[in-house]
């Protein structure tokens, strides 16, 4: 806008001391002109509009606390590595189940996949099927033996000593 384009009437007509009577009597008069309800009509959409508005600012401070407090709990929250079980590979387990079959000669011992079964058909090599079941708990580097059955005498079905034990590697996951 150039200096020389401004209008300083408009200027002096606006900031004149009877330019706020001058829109008293406008809103005095502008009833009449409009119509009750049509003033009703928008000091209600006015009002709901001052209502929404509050409200909305209201959330929004509720929202920023809460966000704050979401972050500062995250910030607080270690981080921690996850463990997972690898399974064994197959030729793994099978060649320590022959290294087994050599030691253990009274047991009858098979793998699986990834789990070693040992088993009696009389509970008199109980001692040789706990070293057996001892020494596959401590087979392997790393290893993780978990025990999928476990029977002994009278509580087998079959065969009087019987155990079925899953082997696995745990694998460590850095943390996100």
């Amino acid at each position: 806008m150039a200096a020389k384009s401004f209008d300083t009437a408009w200027l002096k007509k606006i900031m004149d001391p009877k330019s706020s009577g001058d829109l008293n009597a406008f809103l005095e008069k502008l009833p009449y002109h409009a119509g009750q309800t049509v003033l009703i009509a928008g000091g209600i959409a006015w009002a709901m509009a001052a209502a929404m508005g509050l409200y909305a600012s209201v959330e929004t401070k509720a929202l920023t606390e809460l966000r704050a407090k979401l972050k500062e709990t995250a910030a607080l929250q270690p981080s921690v590595p996850r463990i997972n079980d690898v399974a064994i590979p197959k030729e793994e387990v099978e060649k320590f189940t022959n290294e087994l079959k050599a030691i253990y000669r009274g047991l009858d011992i098979q793998a699986n996949g990834s789990t070693i079964v040992i088993t009696s058909a009389t509970t008199a090599r109980f001692t040789e099927f706990r070293e057996a079941v001892g020494h596959v708990q401590n087979g392997g580097s790393g290893w993780r033996v978990s025990v999928e059955k476990l029977c002994v005498g009278r509580e087998c079905e079959r065969l009087q000593l019987a155990a079925a034990l899953k082997i696995n590697k745990v694998s460590v996951e850095k943390a996100e």
